[in-house]
This record gives structure tokens, sequence and C-alpha cells, in this order.
């Protein structure tokens, strides 16, 4: 066996050893959902104190990059974090992606930048594509702010200062607008979410009670838009990006040979960036199975974001997506179509109404800088089978089939008690995995023959329908050209009475 084989072979094994052992329940077995992880600043006039930095990138076949992030000066307050009361929330020096600022519409926003890259790195800036942005005056003094040929630039120890207002809600990307094409890659990129002011929140009229679960459905608002089709209950970012480990050795190699000695005078960072190949696939600045452990994990210190949706039948959630990378990245949700409401914040209405009139799809393509938001649901409707099989229920409060769905559950009542078109695995012969319950259906944990005992290693103790969100790009799903890896996740839908806490 030759080195190259060879060193397959041992990413292969710690691929699918990680898999088994996160997989396997040794994280996520508490529940390790997702949200719209970030933080907001003071109502009004949220000011943000960011820095540009340096750091690594972990990857589960043990690859360890050098990297580039934002991140903030000093901790934000608790209060600060988004969901609220998540004791592990962290906004660390440098992390990737960058933090996600979550401010209201008609919000005056300030992001000082403050440039803590390496002296080789030299200056650095943000640009806020679909904002009117205002920056600091140029200076001449050694740290003051630069003109750049996108925005204004802070030197190797300087700072800019930019606002702007936020004009309309909605998702915007945020990354460097200094020699992208080697800043981006290294990681200078981010999210902004803006959230529907009050005039908005009332033209969208949400109800406040339209699908009675349990548990706090943890979405920032009612509406993405002002407009009553974008109202929904819980919400997930999703950033594509991806990187180029000899890009990054590259870099790391030029920053070593600049001292830090500010007598010396270091040639700008040169890198090839093309033909472009990529290694390495990542959402929120993870990769598979990374991503599907908790957020603000200790195990990931420069990538606190997570990507594993989870939802109830019924309930409407929203997608956030961003093309944060230098590729395309076809992003394939199973399960349902999803309703476009918005691409960088501009609403797809019709001409002659105000009805939405975005495309229903099953694949959003990630454009390169472009944001996208849908609404995703799941009912089971069209299966043609009882969704939640043989546990015991009602629907509309009858035990047999009656019009329309459920108001609890959500089942499509026409196909209850209808049995559902499988047969449970021969005990015998299946192993009971980590995400079996009986049968890979919704419900079934207390019918599976040969049930998990409570406290086993189980990643799907609701016996929730799990379904595959990833990239249909093959090799996207890869990490260095090992599978499992790169972009994918998954999507649970739980059961009504399984109580999704989003802190997690």
């Amino acid at each position: 066996m030759n080195l190259a084989t060879t060193k397959l072979v041992c990413s292969a094994l710690r691929v699918f050893a990680i898999s088994a052992a996160v997989l396997g329940g040794l994280t996520l077995a508490s529940g390790a959902q997702a949200a719209v992880h970030g933080i907001a600043g003071a109502a009004g006039t949220p000011v943000f104190n960011l820095t540009a930095s340096a750091g690594t990138n972990s990857q589960p076949d043990g690859a360890v990059l050098y990297a580039w992030g934002y991140g903030c000066t000093s901790a934000p307050a608790a209060a600060a974090f988004r969901p609220a009361n998540n004791s592990a929330a962290k906004c660390p020096l440098m992390q990737l992606p960058g933090p996600t600022m979550i401010v209201t519409e008609g919000d005056t926003v300030t992001v000082v930048l403050t440039n803590s890259l390496p002296k080789a790195a030299g200056k650095t800036s943000i640009v806020f594509p679909g904002m009117a942005v205002t920056a600091s005056a140029v200076d001449n003094t050694l740290t003051g702010p630069k003109a750049g040929i996108l925005t204004t630039e802070a030197p190797v120890g300087g700072t800019v200062t930019y606002t702007f207002t936020a004009a309309k809600p909605g998702t915007y990307a945020y990354y460097s607008g200094t020699q992208p094409d080697v800043q981006i890659e290294m990681g200078l990129s981010g999210a902004i979410v803006v959230l529907p002011n009050a005039a908005s929140a009332l033209a969208a009229a949400c109800s406040t009670t339209r699908l009675p679960y349990t548990d706090a459905t943890w979405s920032l608002a009612k509406s993405a838009y002002g407009q009553p089709d974008t109202c929904y209950d819980r919400e997930y970012l999703f950033q594509f990006s991806e990187m180029s480990s000899v890009i990054h050795e590259q870099v790391k190699a030029q920053v070593d040979a600049c001292p830090p000695a500010t007598t010396v005078t270091c040639a700008p960072i040169a890198v090839v960036t093309e033909p472009y190949r990529p290694n390495y696939y990542l959402i929120n600045g993870r990769s598979m199975p990374d991503i599907m452990d908790v957020a603000y994990s200790a195990a990931y210190p420069n990538q606190p974001y997570n990507g594993n949706p989870h939802m109830h039948p019924g309930e409407l959630v929203l997608m956030r997506v961003i093309g944060q990378g230098h590729n395309q990245h076809p992003f394939h949700f199973h399960g349902n179509h999803a309703r476009v409401l918005a691409r960088d914040a501009n609403m797809l209405q019709s001409q002659t109404s105000t009805k939405l009139a975005g495309p229903l799809l099953f694949t959003i393509p990630t454009v390169s800088g472009q944001t996208v938001d849908a609404i995703f649901t799941w009912t089971g409707q069209g299966l043609n089978w009882d969704v939640y099989g043989s546990e015991p229920h009602t629907c509309n409060g009858l035990s047999t089939p009656s019009p329309g769905f459920d108001s609890i559950t959500h089942e499509y009542c026409p196909d209850h008690g209808k049995p559902i078109p499988a047969t449970p695995p021969d005990p015998s012969i299946v192993v009971n995995g980590q995400w079996y319950g009986g049968t890979p259906y919704i419900g079934l944990q207390s019918a599976n023959p040969t049930p998990e005992a409570p406290g086993t290693l189980n990643q799907n103790p609701q016996a929730g329908y799990a379904y595959m969100w990833h990239s249909h790009n093959e090799r996207e799903i890869t990490t260095n050209d090992v599978f499992p890896g790169g972009m994918l996740m998954m999507l649970l839908i739980d059961p009504s009475g399984w109580v999704i806490d989003e802190r997690l």
C-alpha cells in the first residue's frame, strides 16, 4: 500500500469513527438542534465591535486548517446572544463564519472593525451588500482608515467604522472587500439578519397561536417580511462555503516568513487561486458530522454554529441560505419543496397583486454572495399511510378518518389508520442503529420489537423522520475526498409531543 492510499484509508477510518461517535449519541443524544445563533445590539442603535484575526478551522478527518475570521473584540453580554438563555454561547476573537449580527428594520447599525490579522495580511475591510454604508474618513496616520477599491480599509493594528441603516428586513451577507479572492477564502465572511419592525409585523398580521405545540418555537420574529405569506414558526441559517487546504498552507507559509517587527516591510500575500480546487466543504463553518454536534461545542472553539434542523409536522420553517464561498453549491433538501420568499432580501411578488411569486424548489443554488429566504413545511400528506403508525392517537378527536388536518399533530386525517407499507427490519439481522425506531417512520419507537433502553446511545429517541439535506454535488458531501462529510446534515421531523429546545 503506497503512502497516498494509506493516508486515504486512515482518513476514511477517522471520518467513520467520528461519525459513529458523534452520530452514536456521545454529544447528540441530548438533542443538538440548531437555530439562528448570533448576537444582537441595543435596540435602535446596535453597535458591534468586531475584529479580524487568525486562528484555525478543524475538520473531521483530523486536519486543522490555518484560517482567518471575524470575531468579537470582547465578549458580548449574555443578553446579546440569540437564542436567549444559552449558557454556552460565546463570540471568540476569531470564528468561522463571523458573528451573525441580528438587528431590526430601521436600526442605525454601527460596526467597528479592528484589524488583528498578521502583518503579512495587510489591510482588511468589510462590505455590506444591500446596505448604504458610511465609513470612517481616511487619514494619514499609521493605523488610520485607508481608501480601498471597494470600501474603506483598516491597516494592521488599525480600525475602521461602518454605519448603515437596516432599511428593510431580510437575510444579508457581509465579507471582506480587500483582496477578496484570498481573504474570503481564508474565512472572512458572515451574515446579518434584519427582522421586521413593528409596522411590518403589523402588516404581516401573523397568528400567535397557529400551531399549539408545547415547546417554544425559538423564532426571531413572526414573519420574515411585512407580508402575511412570510409568517413562519422556526428558522435556520445555512452559510455554504468551501476551503482549499493548498491555498491556506501557502498563506500560512507567507505569514510565517514575515516577521512581526514594525520596521520590516513585507510583500503582499500572493497565492494562485485559479484554477480553484477546494477539498473541504462547509455549512456554517463545519463539515459533516461535526455540523450536527451542539452549537458552541468546546470541540470547535472557532466554529460555534451548527446545522441540525428540527421541526414538528405542519410547522413553517424559514430557511435563510447564503452562498459565502467561491463556488455555487446546490443545496438539496429531501421531504418537500420550499417556497422562495426573497432573493437578496428582495421579496418575489406578483406584478399585479401582493401575492408571493417565488418558485417552489427542491434545490436552492447557493450562488456566491446571494441570499435566499424560503419556507419549508412537511405534513405527510400524500404518503397514503398513517405517519404516526401504531402510536395511540386520534385525528381531529376521532378514531376514524375525518377531513383535513389535525390541529395538534398536523396529521393528514384521510390517511389516519392506514397501515405503513413496510415491514420492520428483523432485529436479529439489523442491529438497532441510532436512527432506528422500529421502522424508519415517525412515532414507532414504542412499536420497536427490541426497543432501546433509556439512557442508551440513541440519536433518534423520538423516532422522528430523518431526511438528508445536503449538496447535490457528490464531491461536496466528502471531506478531503472521503465520504461521508462536507455539506451534509439531517432534518429531523419530530412528533408533536417531542420538545425541541433550540438553545442546544
